[in-house]
Order: C-alpha cells, then structure tokens, then sequence
C-alpha cells in the first residue's frame, strides 16, 4: 500500500510540472494533411517511466482536467442526475459511483439532417387526433398484426391475425386496462375492446347494415359473419361461415341488390346470392352445418362463366380490390395490372381493361415469357478464367482479388434484382380503389399516382400528389382521404385539388375507415388513430392549446442507463475473461447493451460470399454467430438479459441485449446495414446498425469501420457521411420474434419528403429522425503532427489532454466535417491502437518495423434531442443522455485494438396514451368552442324528394325529383331499399325485411342511386322495373318456369339519405314503391333488352 501511494505521490508531481508549460497551439482541420512530425520542444522534466512495465494498472484515468484550453467542452447540468427520484426503472447498484463526464461536442450540429428531430407534447404538424389504439410494440404482436379496419354507425372493427376486435365508439375516451388488466401485451393502454375467438388470419371486411351483421374474409378461404348488436364478450363467437374458396379471400364486397361477391388468387370472383345467404342466416345455430352447405352451393363461378374454350376474357392475377359502383349499380374488381367492370344485377361482364385505360380481350402473356427468358438467361453467365500469361501482367494481386469480389457480388446482384422484378410493374400496380360522392372512381398505384376514372372504365385524369405508393383510400362528402406507405395522409377535393396533408403514422398507413364523427386510420404497425372529421380547421388549434396545457397530468419519466462496447477484433476470438472484463464487471446495473465488432472476419473470400449473399437478403456466419453466443453467455443471457436481434455484414457485427425486466418498454427492432469498401459495395469497411423504441422513443446504434491510414481523414470523412444518409433500416433475418403485418407493396418508404408533393428539399435519413443516435466503433482517426515518440511519451505522462489536442477526430468535429453536433466524452485512457497481441501493459505498442504511431480509433459518439448544451428532460425534448463512464480495457490482449466501453444514463420523457386519451376526451366533450364548432357538422341541407310513392307495372319508369334547397352548401344524397313486402290480400301489416347492405331487389332498378346535387339545384332519378331473367335462362322468349314464379303484388321502401358536403348527420325521406303484376304477356323483347344491357352510358 505505501508502495502505491509513493506511486500516486510521483504522479501528481510531474502532473504539476505541466502547469509551466506554454499552451498549444489550437487545433485545425487536417482534411488535407499528410503524415508530418512534430517540431515542438517539451521544455518540461520528462517523467522517467518504462511504458515496457507490464505491471501498469490498466485502470489509467487522468485528474487532470484542461477545462481552459476548449470552449466546446461542456460539464454537464445538474438537472441530468443519474438517480431521479421519479424514475420508474431503477437499476441495481450504487447511483452515486458515477458522475457525469465531461463532453466534447462537435460543430454542425442544429441544421439539415444533422439537426435533432422536433419533439413537442402536441404535434404541431398534424391535427390532434384520438389514439384509439396507441403503437404496440411489434413483437407483442406475433399471431395478432391488425390488417383492416371497417366502421358502423357506431363501432370499429379490425381484422386481425387471429380473428377479428371490436370498438364501441361511444367508450373511445376510457383509459385502456393497463399492465394489471386482463388485456394482452400491447394493448395496455389501448381504449376497451372486445375479442374474438381465434379464426384464421381476417384479410377483407364488408358491413351490412341492413342485417347488423360485419362480414369477414379469411386466410383458409372462409367467409364468416358476425352480429353487430350481440352482448359482446371476450371471446365472442362467429355467426354464419362457409367454405368460400381454396385459397383466401382476398376481397369482399356487398352490392347494390345485396348479394356478396368475393375475390380470391388466380382472378376467382364468386357471387352469393342474397336470397341463399338469407335463408342459411335463418337456421337454428344447431343447423350451422346444413347452413353453410346451402350457401357454399349456391354461388356463381363468374370467371368459369367468362371461360370460352379455355381462353378467359378476365386477368388470372389476383383480386385485389372489389368495389360496388352504387351509383349505377355495378362492381368493379381491381387486380394488380388490371380492372374489370361487371353488372351487378344480371351478372354480365361488361368491359376489360389495364391500368392505362386500353380496351382488353384477353390475357397477354408474351411479356411474362419474354421476362421469363430474360432472367433464364441471366443465370447463364458464364464466367471464362483469364490466361496464365495474362494472369502474371499488369495488375497486383490486391487488385485481381477486389475485381473478383465486385465480379461475383455484382453478378448476383444483377440476376437477383432481374428476379424481383421480372413478374411485376412495380410502379403502375393498383393497391387501392374508391368511389366518391360525384361517382367518380378513384384508383392508387405503387408510384403514388392517383387515376380518376368515370362510372364507364374510361380514364378521366391522374394526379401525382406525393412520391410514395398508395395504400388505401376512404371518402367523406366532398373530401377523399389517401393513405401512404410513408405514413402520410392526404386530404383532396373531389377534383383532385390537395387540401391538408400530414404525417399520420411513422409506419405505412394500410386502412382508412370513415366511423362517427372520426375518419380512423389503421398503421402496418397496429396503431389506429381517429381524425376528427372538422380537421384540419379552427379545432385543431383549440385542442392542442388544451393539451399542452395539461402536459403533466399524462408525461411520463424514466431512467435507464445503457452499455455501448466496441472492439476491434483482428479476425481472432476472445477469452470469457476478456469479455467478462469487458462486460460482464460493468453491466450489472444497466438495462440495455449495445455491442458492435470489427474484423469479426476477413478475407477476400468471404467478403465475396457477405456480398453476394447480402444481394439475395442474407447475412451472418459463423463465425459472428460465435460471438453473439459467447458474448451472451458474459452477460447471462437467459438469466438477466434478453437478446433481441444483431446485424452482421462481412466483418462488422452489432448486436443489442435487454434486461428482462425492462423487455416489456422495449421493441420494434430493425437493422440497417451500407458497404463503403471497393466502390461502397463491400463490407469490408462500412456501418451496421440496430433501431428500436424504448418507452416510445426511437435510439439507433449504429457500429462502423471506416477507412484506415493517417492519410485518408477526407475519405473517412465520406464514409460516415455516405453511412448517416444512407443507413434504412428494415427486418433482418436475424432480428428475433420477427413477425410482421404485411404491407401490400414492396416499396421502400421515402422518409421525410415534403407531404404536400415531391420534396425539392433533402430527404431526411432514417438517423436523423431518431431521438438518439449512437455511432461507435473502429473509426480509424490517428494522432496528427506527432512523433511515434514523442506519442508514447506523452501516454506515459497520461498527458492525454496535450495528446486530444493532436487527434484527427477532434479536429474534424470542431470543424463540424465529421460526427456534426454529436458528443463524446473527455477521453481519459490511452490509445488503443495499436498493439502486439498477447503482450500485457502499455508496453504492448507496436514496436515493429512500421511503428504505428499510438491513437485512438476506437471511439463512441452520441447525439440526443438536446439543442442546447444543457436541457431539461421534457416532451419538448424527451431524451436527454450524460455519459457516466467512458474506458478502455488495457489488460485484454486477444487483438491489436483494446475493447472500449461506454456507459450512458439517459433520461426518457413520453406521453401515457391512455391517459391523454381521457384528458382528450374531456376536452371533446366539455370545451363549449369546440362543441360548437363539432355541431356546425350536422348541418343538412334541406331537401324534398317527388313523389313519395310509385306504382310500377312490368318494364314500367317512373321518376323521382330530388331538389337541394340551400343556397350554400351541395347536397349528397344516397338511395337504398329499406325492405320488401309482399301486399297481402287480408289487409295485414306488411312485413318488410331488408335485402343486405339494404340493397335493391331484382326486379327494381334505380339510377343514379347517389350522387351531387348543387346548390338550389336538382336530379332526376329513374325507377324501373326490370325482368328478373337474362337472355340464358330463357327459350324462345319466354322464361323458364315463369309458372313458379311469385306474381303477388310487391312493395318496398326506398329511402333517400340527404347529408351536406361535411355533414355527419343525414336527413331521410321514404318513397313507397308498389310492383302490381299486370294482365300483359310476360313474353321478353330478348333483343332490345340485351342491347341496353350491354349499353354503357
């Protein structure tokens, strides 16, 4: 013990012999500067110590702090405590072993993409909205992905992967059960929902508001019914259901006359006529199986029916989109590359045509064979090895190698991308159809592209309001809502003319549904969030105004401290006592752990090999697999820790850890992974990274290797920023509990574009909308304008403050070229490049021919959401980190590099949904403004509808007048069938039962059946009766079994709904509609009728 204070004692005497010292001069960048040496003189007594000595502690830390020699070294606030008291998560261990360091923060920062993303407690660029179903974390997910919503009057329901959930509007603003509930993992904080019991994956809904029932289609090819008025429980159970198809139902769709049609793969359409479905509904439960047979044999094989000698008039692609043309009573059905338009009431195909417009007869296949040939061919390529003698010429074995590698890796890249792409036009695929109140037909593609077509198939116009694909659409009066897979909402007038766009979701928006007085959105990541009908408008500022107000009733705050670790492996393998010293002495008190390798592997082939299997989606090896289990076996994976997914691209590796007991905060990984080695298609030198949420806010980690040698500051300079723009960050294959709902389009989002169009600005990367960020790893800077000497001198003063004063990085950061507006810790520990492995102690530098000079390339650089040096944690800037611990392990000698490790204490503020949700639905009902506001939507303009009854005999017209009487506001109107009776001859009460979907029966016809009316303006509605036969079922002009049918006087109700351009309330006014039979012949003008039939008016 003497001996060591003895130690101490000369210690601090040579560290006071530096204050004489004249200070140095300050730093520059040295983007341009070769290798140089130092001409400085040290005028100070050189402390005589052996750097040979392997007896040197390796826990080397300076107490000499240069506070006067930088201004952008700040301590950090007082504000940022390592043990809060309202923290949440605690960790084990003593809070007061640490104090936070001092930091180092690079110029830049604030602006472009270097700039923190904007955080407030209300978003100021979007309408506040309802939080129905907050953002679950993804791997709570797996076997339960929302994948459609649909609404009623007065409920929502979501399709799920295992059946179907149900929302009562009305219980939106009640808190959700919380941990202690009986809900699942995820849906904690989501408002009360009930639950089915499991079902094969639900892929499409219908609502039938005539019967109160919501029609489901599923993966195993069933179509199931279930009740919207049942006395809910979870689960609840299923109504009617058949064997619909072999394969799924892709898409259903209730018509005009109420009979349900469904699509399914190979271009399959089959009807279920209303009158079987009806007749099944009504059977006893104990009668089920007999129901389902009655409608399973029941349908019509619309594809077999337009099957001539084999050659079929309509695409063999899958349905993707079925649409019921109320207006004119016909359906559309939507492939990928395709449309086709039926008549709804006699089933005939009317027209076949492309995404263009053009008239089809027939599928063309030429193509699809020619694409075929042209990827056979390119697996052909052969490669022809080069002569011996011209083997022994010209170029270096270095450079026959790297045209070896980017040889394979670009072949295989080129037939795999040929592959991909050979079956599909990606950029003209329908995803999505609609039809607004005007009629009009509106159709999405995957080039973002909006087409509007008229009730004829003909191709009006199209708009390109926003680059991304299109993925859903719902209308509202006047307005037409579009949903993108970059998570952005546009709102449009009828003409196609932008109104408001925001960013509704930051995940792909797949299903919009228009319910109450909200139109909700569904995310591919299970979030569905309500927008107020009135958005955007005066309301959304009187909400956000109370929100904020009301800030700390639902803000959250918690503390988790995180453990960074990178090394530099050399291509070797580490003892468990390197890696305990590294990790596992330090990771006792910490919630997560981050960390990233270099040179896990090398070498010309295998570099190869990374590249071509990274083409075709894989990555790993074996090598990397090792040291994700070793390492996990340091930190007692399984016992303490959790691993949640890695990311492997040739050399470098990153791998993520999580405490069990903060698991349930934690989700939602992803990898990203960009080469910057031979032409940035390499991985030799590059950047992997890990994204996930923690308490609701986004951190990435991302670990790099970048250029090396003294000389290329500028080309490491370019690998990091290649690395920042590019890094997208998706589901890799070695992500684990990997599940996901599947968006129906394979285009990469366009993150931060403009929403109101093609951004002229730059994109934001994916890094720069993080909370924090984390870059660590081999990032090559070395020691400038020093000796190797003179560099070992100075270590062996621990005078690593004069030696900061000579690194490339730091004076790159201060002149914001590099790592701009990021921090770093005061480094207090030696060099960590480059030594002799298996030498102990810092005598371990490398004394060889090259003597590399000593330097610090292993670092770790962070940024959070501070814009400022010092920042309270708050919503406004909810992530706020100080660094407790920043070392390197001197004693571990398994590499040429020292492992680095860096311990964060990062303060989390986020919002509490289902606690806001209340306070929003206080806000919703008690503000009067707002309420004011919200009732100025269930204006209806007034209306009248002549005559209120009609008598029809055979073939008769007749026609209705619907007049708008406002002088300001257009008038939407839409006409169902509430019921048919049959008038019976005793006087009784006729008993009208509704067909689905209130559709019409056969033999009435009604058209236009909705529609715009302007102001003080009207429309003439024609109803008429039809025969029920076609042409098909009829011999020589009479109708097969017209003896059998029902000649009794019939009658049903129309009714006509009136609501104004952003109404939410409707005005109804009943038509009686009377069928006498008359004494005329029943004979069919066969002729005439199949001409205006197939007549597209």
């Amino acid at each position: 013990m003497d001996e060591r204070i003895d130690e101490d004692e000369k210690e601090k005497e040579s560290l006071a012999g530096l204050n004489s010292l004249p200070p140095h001069r300050k730093a520059h960048s040295y983007s341009q500067q070769l290798r140089g040496t130092s001409t400085h003189k040290r005028r100070q007594r050189v402390r005589k110590h052996s750097l040979d000595d392997s007896r040197i502690s390796s826990n080397i830390e300076s107490s000499f702090y240069d506070t006067d020699s930088d201004d952008d070294i700040f301590s950090h606030s007082s504000s940022i405590n390592a043990a809060a008291a309202d923290d949440e998560y605690t960790e084990s261990g003593d809070s007061t072993q640490y104090q936070p360091l001092q930091e180092f923060i690079g110029a830049g920062g604030g602006v472009g993409i270097f700039k923190a993303p904007f955080r407030a407690s209300v978003h100021p660029g979007r309408p506040p909205c309802l939080e129905l179903r907050p953002h679950p974390l993804r791997e709570t997910q797996v076997g339960k992905f929302l994948r459609n919503i649909a609404c009623t009057e007065t409920q929502l329901w979501a399709g799920q992967e295992g059946g179907v959930r149900v929302w009562e509007i009305k219980n939106a603003y009640e808190p959700g059960n919380g941990l202690g509930g009986k809900v699942r993992r995820g849906d904690e904080d989501a408002a009360p929902f009930y639950e089915s019991a499991d079902t094969s994956p639900t892929l499409c809904l219908a609502v039938d508001n005539g019967n109160r029932l919501v029609w489901s289609g599923h993966k195993d090819g069933k179509i199931r019914s279930w009740k919207m008025d049942q006395r809910f429980a979870t689960p609840f159970k299923e109504g009617l259901s058949w064997q619909a198809h072999r394969g799924p139902v892709l898409a259903i769709v209730i018509t005009t006359y109420g009979d349900l049609w469904s699509g399914s793969e190979g271009g399959i359409i089959k009807i279920w006529p209303w009158e079987s479905v009806e007749k099944s509904l009504s059977l006893s439960p104990e009668e089920r199986h007999m129901a389902a047979l009655l409608v399973e044999r029941s349908f019509i094989d619309l594809r077999a029916q337009v099957t001539v000698n084999g050659v079929c008039s309509i695409s063999s692609q899958e349905v993707k989109c079925l649409l019921c043309d109320h207006v004119r009573g016909r359906v559309w059905c939507a492939g990928p590359l395709s449309f086709s338009l039926w008549d709804a009431r006699t089933k005939e195909l009317l027209k076949v045509f492309n995404i263009d417009g053009q008239v089809e007869n027939r599928v063309d296949m030429s193509s699809m064979q020619q694409q075929d040939q042209a990827v056979e061919d390119e697996m052909k390529v052969k490669f022809v090895p080069t002569s011996k003698k011209e083997k022994s010429q010209g170029t270096s074995f270095l450079q026959r190698s790297r045209n070896a590698i980017m040889g394979a890796a670009d072949a295989v890249r080129r037939v795999a991308t040929k592959g991909a792409g050979a079956f599909v036009e990606d950029t003209k695929r329908t995803e999505a159809l609609v039809q607004t109140g005007d009629g009009m037909v509106w159709s999405g593609c995957t080039n973002g592209l909006l087409v509007q077509w008229d009730g004829t198939g003909a191709r009006v116009q199209d708009f390109n309001r926003h680059p991304c694909a299109v993925q859903c659409f719902c209308t509202f009066g006047t307005r037409l809502y579009v949903g993108y897979v970059s998570g952005i909402i546009q709102v449009l007038d009828l003409e196609g003319n932008l109104i408001a766009a925001w960013v509704a979701h930051n995940g792909p928006v797949i299903k919009l549904a228009v319910g109450s007085d909200y139109v909700f959105s569904l995310a591919t990541h299970g979030g569905i969030r309500g927008w107020i009908i009135a958005s955007p408008g005066p309301v959304d500022n009187m909400i956000r105004s109370e929100l904020a107000t009301n800030e700390l009733i639902y803000s959250r705050r918690h503390n988790v401290r995180i453990l960074i670790g990178t090394w530099n492996v050399g291509q070797g393998r580490a003892s468990q006592d390197s890696l305990s010293s590294w990790l596992g002495s330090v990771a006792s008190d910490v919630g997560i752990v981050v960390v990233g390798l270099q040179e896990v592997e090398m070498g010309a082939g295998f570099l190869a090999m990374s590249a071509a299997k990274e083409t075709v989606g894989l990555e790993g090896s074996a090598m990397g697999q090792w040291w994700l289990d070793t390492i996990g076996k340091a930190l007692e994976e399984g016992k303490a820790f959790e691993r949640m997914g890695s990311r492997q691209l040739a050399g470098l590796l990153v791998s993520l850890w999580v405490r069990k007991n903060l698991r349930t905060h934690v989700g939602d990984i992803d990898a990203g992974a960009v080469p910057c080695g031979f032409g940035r298609a390499i991985g030799n030198k590059g950047g992997v990274g890990l994204r996930i949420r923690v308490y609701d806010r986004i951190m990435c980690f991302v670990n790099c290797h970048l250029a090396a040698h003294l000389e290329a500051v500028n080309r490491r300079n370019a690998d990091f920023d290649h690395i920042y723009r590019n890094m997208v960050f998706t589901r890799s294959s070695n992500l684990l509990n990997t599940a996901a709902a599947g968006v129906s389009t394979a285009v990469h989002m366009l993150r931060g574009t403009n929403a109101m169009g093609v951004s002229s600005e730059e994109p934001k990367p994916d890094l720069s909308e993080a909370d924090m960020v984390v870059f660590f790893g081999d990032f090559n800077y070395r020691l400038f304008g020093i000796s190797y000497d003179e560099a070992r001198d100075f270590v062996s003063q621990r005078c690593f403050d004069w030696l900061r004063e000579k690194d490339q990085l730091r004076a790159e950061m201060k002149a914001g070229k590099v790592f701009q507006g990021m921090r770093e810790a005061l480094i207090k520990f030696p060099p960590t490049y480059k030594f002799e492995r298996h030498q102990p102690g810092l005598g371990g530098y490398d004394s060889g021919e090259k003597k590399r000079i000593p330097a610090w390339c292993d670092r770790i650089i962070y940024r959070d959401t501070r814009s400022a040096p010092v920042f309270e944690c708050n919503l406004d800037c909810p992530v706020v980190s100080s660094i407790l611990q920043y070392d390197a392990c001197m004693d571990v000698t398994d590499s040429d590099h020292k492992p680095v490790r860096c311990k964060f204490n990062v303060k989390f503020s986020h919002v509490d949904r289902s606690i806001r949700r209340k306070e929003f639905g206080l806000i919703m009902t008690t503000n009067e403004k707002i309420r004011s506001i919200l009732e100025d939507l269930c204006y209806v303009p007034e209306a009248t509808v002549n005559p209120n009854s009609v008598v029809l005999q055979n073939l008769d017209t007749s026609l209705l007048l619907i007049t708008n009487r406002s002088t300001k506001d257009k008038a939407i109107y839409k006409i169902t069938c509430e019921g048919q009776s049959i008038i019976k001859s005793d006087g009784q009460a006729p008993d009208y039962s509704p067909r689905g979907g209130f559709g019409f029966p056969r033999w009435l016809e009604v058209s236009p059946a909705a529609g715009i009316i302007k102001p003080e303006q009207n429309v003439e509605v024609s109803v008429r009766h039809e025969d029920l036969h076609t042409t098909e079922e009829s011999a020589n002009g009479i109708p097969q079994n017209w003896w059998n049918e029902d000649t009794r006087d019939k009658e049903v109700i129309l009714v006509v709904h009136v609501q104004g351009s952003s109404s939410v309330q409707t005005y109804s006014q009943k038509i009686h509609v009377r069928h006498c039979m008359s004494a005329k012949t029943v004979r069919i003008d066969s002729k005439s009728n199949s001409a205006r039939r197939n007549q597209i008016s």
